[in-house]
């Protein structure tokens, strides 16, 4: 299998990265990013690329491949509806677009998050512009998916860019166990994500929204 992956220097895509490279049937991993992850490995290949609205320049890269893991995202805190749209929305549906076109059917997991709108019309403004990202991926020639874990704990040494949450996982981490016995269906970690979405690649799933409790049933399902 094939797979691009796009966001690998967040945390999320950090984790997905890492079980891609662990899996014996991820033959390739082509990572797209603005700047380099300074990861060498013998079935990685990168791509440099700055303007993640026109991939017009190297749509035959991105050809061939089975699944795309697009893990980008950011905090919609202090943003405002249009910013957040253009970075989360106009930003996605640029990537999957040619995908669609390149590679009709290919599976497209997309990470969104726990209370995601699918109505679009909420209160939330990211919740929101979310739903309306799912709600037109779905829409589209490929075989979509829509994560939404709730807590994601990071494993195997890999943090979050933002030194705030980096901490707050710092200090969660010897409490995780207690909260994944309290809260199992809300609470997932980067090693379970990256796993389910091999799993799903591979396999598909019976849901095209799936939850953290789905998630980590995906990964226990490959395991």
């Amino acid at each position: 299998m094939k797979v691009i992956i796009f966001g690998a220097t967040g945390m999320i895509g950090q984790g997905v990265l890492r079980e891609c490279l662990l899996d014996s049937e991820v033959e390739r991993v082509l990572v797209m990013g603005r700047s380099s992850i300074g990861v060498m490995h013998e079935k990685l290949k990168e791509i440099v690329h700055k303007d993640f609205f026109d991939f017009s320049s190297i749509e035959e890269i991105l050809s061939g491949c089975d699944a795309c893991f697009f893990c980008l995202g950011v905090s919609s805190a202090g943003m405002k509806e249009r910013d957040y749209t253009r970075v989360t929305y106009d930003l996605t549906m640029a990537a999957a677009a040619v995908l669609a076109r390149i590679s009709p059917g290919m599976t497209f997991i997309y990470v969104s998050g726990a209370g995601t709108d699918s109505s679009e019309h909420g209160r939330s403004m990211w919740a929101r512009v979310k739903g309306r990202t799912e709600n037109a991926l779905l829409k589209m020639p490929l075989k979509a998916y829509m994560f939404r874990p709730g807590y994601i704990q990071p494993m195997h040494g890999i943090k979050s860019k933002t030194k705030l949450y980096s901490a707050a996982y710092a200090v969660v981490a010897p409490m995780y166990p207690l909260l994944r016995r309290l809260a199992p269906k809300y609470v997932t970690t980067t090693e379970q994500l990256g796993r389910a979405m091999i799993c799903v690649a591979k396999r598909g799933a019976a849901k095209r929204v799936l939850e953290s409790e789905n998630i980590n049933r995906c990964c226990d399902e490959a395991s």
